[in-house]
């Protein structure tokens, strides 16, 4: 693990200091991110320009929630995002490549062409979430909460990265089902969950556990009552959701690299 967290690292910093021979494009692509991301928060602020709450809940837990979710998605995209482009690596053949040097495919294909135009989506979400925060008046009895919440968010958006990279080893089409999960995952957690079916929200609880990335923990945070009456421990399981999640991602992909059997494979 030490390992390839050095790898990793040494990695990044090898493209970073190649991306910033081009400063311009480079800083462009960074406000760019940031601008476009805003665009998200511009949609809510529309919502309430028509209405005080959203599903019962307010402006500032909107965003809160919002907040959370795309800081925890921001991170996990920064340093695994690049999993799901694993099937362009393949059909041309750079994946070969990976697996015969002396360090982690699974790293090399993370870190590959990283780039500091992945900091433009994380600046804006802390950003909301500050802005966020002060208007929750928090006691320190819940707000506690706020960063483990954060780190198990990472590390289901992560896992779920994963997922989207072991299957494209056997499926053709894999990022654009994965991203479903991923960027829609994303998109789904920024707002109340009971804005949607029971059904969705079941699902999204214990099939597929987005409802762990801020949801449940937010009711908590939040000191708000399960809007469709689920069990009041799912409000601590987020650790729980993140390592089974990781676990299944972690054994996908080492069963995707076994099976695979070099280009067109």
């Amino acid at each position: 693990m030490v390992d390839a967290v050095r790898t990793y690292l040494l990695l990044a910093w090898t493209w970073l200091r190649a991306s910033a021979q081009y400063p311009g494009p480079l800083i462009t692509m960074a406000l760019g991110s940031f601008a476009v991301n805003m665009l998200d928060v511009a949609a809510i602020w529309v919502i309430f320009e028509h209405t005080r709450s959203l599903a019962g809940f307010g402006l500032a837990e909107v965003m809160f929630l919002y907040g959370t979710s795309s800081l925890a998605f921001g991170v996990s995209d920064m340093l695994f995002g690049n999993l799901d482009r694993l099937s362009q690596h393949i059909r041309a053949g750079g994946f070969d490549t990976m697996l015969i040097r002396p360090a982690s495919a699974f790293v090399q294909m993370a870190v590959d062409r990283f780039s500091v135009h992945r900091f433009g989506r994380i600046t804006q979400a802390a950003v909301v979430l500050a802005i966020a925060l002060p208007g929750l008046d928090l006691p320190w009895s819940r707000a506690w909460a706020i960063p483990p919440m954060i780190l198990c968010g990472i590390v289901i958006f992560s896992a779920l990265f994963a997922l989207a990279g072991a299957a494209q080893f056997l499926l053709t089409d894999a990022p654009e089902v994965a991203n479903a999960f991923t960027y829609g995952g994303n998109t789904l957690t920024q707002y109340p969950l009971n804005v949607y079916s029971r059904d969705l929200v079941r699902g999204v609880t214990f099939v597929v556990p987005l409802a762990f990335v801020n949801w449940q923990p937010a009711l908590f945070v939040l000191d708000r009552p399960d809007p469709l009456g689920l069990p009041y421990w799912l409000r601590f399981a987020s650790p729980l959701a993140a390592l089974t999640l990781a676990a299944v991602a972690s054994l996908a992909w080492r069963a995707g690299v076994r099976r695979y059997r070099s280009t067109g494979s």
